[in-house]
């Protein structure tokens, strides 16, 4: 802590360990400026790059840049080294100014750049309590040592703190808070302590420490009340009975009796024999004939099957046999370093995705299984944007745990004027409290005692609650390696951070998204997982964890809702080719290889991929060949194609803790870590 009677203000420094991205991460949402010390020849080297590249994404508080060492270079240097830092410097912060910092004089130009300078706002902590902690202590619960209250103490920023509301650990979960404190302030900012001494600019520099031994003169600010306390409930728990049909009412007897017999008759010609009930299903002469068959296909479940996908697509990857292979390195030291097992897991990902880019969405009809089984759960539409798909139709188990709102936008805006206009009793902006939060893991204190910071956050109404998340994300340039969909990733959306499969789907304004296979790079795409509710704007991050243990960005973006509704449509292509052409009429074979299945996909509409239209008359002989109709003549070298679809949902695999990184690799050049300040 650095306190200054002259420029009014104190200062907490503090930085973070090298190479803990996470932490640097964290430090960056609560900070209010961030001081980066530059090398005075490289700048910083790969790994400060990377450090860059991550905050930059999250969003950067205001910072400032300096440069410590200069003066040591000798003074032919020191012109080339400032012309080339400055080229560097300008890349990442064009505009900025370099602060020089070897002197006192320079180091008091500093603080007064950090006391003037204007702040720069991070949407998703303005509208939220937050906390740095300056101290901590554990008290354990009477039935379990693990379990306790922990005192948290420290100056509150953003909005006045609700001992109501939630609280948010950073990497550790949501809990509740008993009471807050109101302890003697460790750092007061008193002119008059000061005031003998000579030098105007003095200052005064205590340690963290002292905080921990001025335990007297506490006194109690609010407690917490249990009617009005949020709850922690984070998902619903369903009633197996809830959908069960129930035996109707003498009342409900009466009601149906009376609307049959207002229901106006209609005379019909039936054969003899025919039940009032089976009259009901028979189509006047007007009728169309084929609506019950194309009715059953549109009407397919589309509930996902991973293991019928999984054979869907080897089948695919057994066509491809190309694949490319590298240098060969004489050297029995490399080769005893290479992981031959994930090695052929990257190429099969590599082939892939390149089988991906090339046959978009096309698999293989199997021929052990009928295709009516294997893609039983598919539907064909006329119109990918137009035909209709309910939303509520055959959702899965999961859905029955997750909360929805009516209109989530209504309801976002509605806590955001509550948060502006209504006034809540609280601990205010710039106090120093002590909170104590109920039924915490004694882990919690054992990682702050080894040095990560503890980082808290106050939850607006909602937000422990499990929903559906969508996040628009854009794929990061300095990573290259394939990202399958429902691969297990690390995300830090605003000041969340958990682990979850996400399914990728295309960004459009349509009702219904095509599913993407892969992470492509040439577009935003549209990330959907399980995970707590966030009212936006929030900041996303995209992380990997490699065989190594080491986390590495692969994509960055931001929250765009929270919609269960949000339809996101996989898509299947069956290919066939013409056989035998005629002038609208062709024969197509290898598409299905059984007469049945040609007869069960007849109502589906056929396209090519040269722009033509079609359907299947009728299917010709036992092998599944079949003869189509189109709206032009084909050409021989043209492909017939079916398109399939169904709705996929993504799985539940959210988890709240994340695994510690292995440290970055340091280069050979020097790259000081990022100091925050937070004033």
């Amino acid at each position: 802590m650095l306190l200054s009677s002259h420029l009014k203000h104190r200062w907490c420094f503090t930085s973070a360990k090298p190479g803990d991205l996470h932490t640097v991460l964290d430090l960056a949402k609560v900070a209010d400026t961030i001081l980066f010390l530059l090398d005075p020849l490289e700048g910083w080297d790969s790994t400060g790059d990377y450090c860059l590249s991550c905050l930059f994404a999250q969003g950067l508080p205001t910072y400032t840049l300096a440069v410590q060492g200069g003066s040591g270079l000798p003074a032919k240097k020191q012109i080339d080294a400032r012309k080339k830092l400055s080229k560097t410097v300008e890349k990442r912060f064009p505009g900025d100014k370099l602060l020089l910092l070897d002197t006192q004089q320079e180091a008091g130009m500093l603080l007064r750049q950090l006391a003037n300078q204007k702040q720069r706002h991070l949407a998703f902590r303005d509208r939220r309590a937050y906390m740095f902690a300056h101290a901590a202590d554990f008290v354990p619960s009477e039935e379990n040592n693990l379990v306790g209250t922990l005192k948290i103490s420290g100056y509150v920023r953003g909005q006045v703190l609700n001992v109501n509301s939630l609280l948010h650990i950073v990497g550790h979960g949501d809990f509740q808070m008993k009471q807050i404190d109101a302890p003697v302030d460790p750092f007061p900012l008193n002119p008059r302590v000061l005031k003998s001494q000579k030098n105007p600019m003095a200052m005064e520099i205590c340690a963290t420490d002292a905080v921990t031994d001025m335990e007297e003169d506490i006194r109690i600010l609010v407690k917490a009340d249990p009617e009005r306390q949020e709850s922690l409930q984070t998902e619903v728990i369903p009633d197996p009975m809830e959908g069960e049909q129930t035996w109707p009412t003498e009342e409900e007897l009466s009601e149906a009796n009376d609307f049959s017999k207002k229901r106006p008759r209609v005379v019909k010609k039936v054969p003899k024999g025919t039940s009032t009930y089976q009259a009901e299903w028979i189509l006047d002469e007007d009728g169309e004939s084929g609506e019950d068959e194309s009715d059953d296909t549109e009407h397919e479940d589309f509930m996902e099957d991973e293991s019928q996908d999984e054979s869907g697509e080897e089948e695919e990857e057994e066509e491809c046999e190309t694949m490319t292979i590298g240098e060969s390195v004489r050297d029995d030291l490399y080769d005893e370093k290479v992981d031959e097992e994930a090695e052929e897991k990257m190429l099969e990902k590599y082939k892939q995705e390149r089988l991906e880019e090339m046959f978009p969405d096309e698999v293989d009809t199997p021929r052990d299984v009928a295709a009516r089984i294997r893609f039983q759960k598919y539907r064909g539409l006329k119109s990918f944007r137009t035909s209709p798909w309910d939303p509520k139709e055959n959702l899965p188990q999961d859905y029955a745990r997750i909360f929805q709102f009516q209109n989530f936008t209504n309801t976002r805006k509605r806590i955001f004027k509550e948060i502006e206009e209504m006034e809540v009793e609280g601990a205010e902006v710039g106090w120093y409290v002590t909170l104590h939060v109920s039924e915490v893991p004694v882990s919690v204190l054992e990682h702050f005692k080894q040095g990560v910071p503890l980082i808290a956050f106050s939850l607006l109404p909602h937000e422990q609650k499990m929903s559906v998340l969508n996040m628009v994300v854009s794929r990061h340039p300095g990573n290259t390696e394939p990202v399958k969909a429902k691969e297990e990733l690390i995300f830090h959306c605003g000041f969340r951070r958990f682990r979850a499969s996400p399914l990728f789907s295309q960004h459009t304004a349509a009702d219904k998204h095509k599913f993407q296979r892969f992470l492509t790079a040439d577009m935003a795409l549209v990330v959907t997982v399980y995970a707590p509710i966030t009212f936006p704007p929030a900041s996303v991050l995209l992380f990997k964890q490699n065989s190594n243990g080491m986390h590495s960005l692969i994509a960055s973006g931001y929250l765009l809702s929270v919609n269960p509704d949000r339809m996101i449509i996989k898509r299947v292509v069956l290919s066939g080719h013409p056989f035998k052409i005629f002038t609208k009429m062709a024969v197509v074979r290898y598409m299905f290889f059984n007469r049945d299945d040609v007869l069960w996909f007849k109502p589906v509409e056929l396209r090519t991929k040269w722009g033509r239209r079609g359907h299947i008359k009728e299917p010709l002989g036992t092998h599944g060949h079949m003869k189509c109709s189109f709206d032009g003549k084909l050409k021989s070298q043209d492909t017939v194609l079916m398109n399939l679809y169904k709705r996929v949902f993504p799985r539940w695999t959210y988890d709240p803790y994340v695994p510690e990184p292995v440290p970055w690799v340091r280069n050979e050049t020097t790259s000081a870590a990022p100091q925050v300040d937070m004033q």
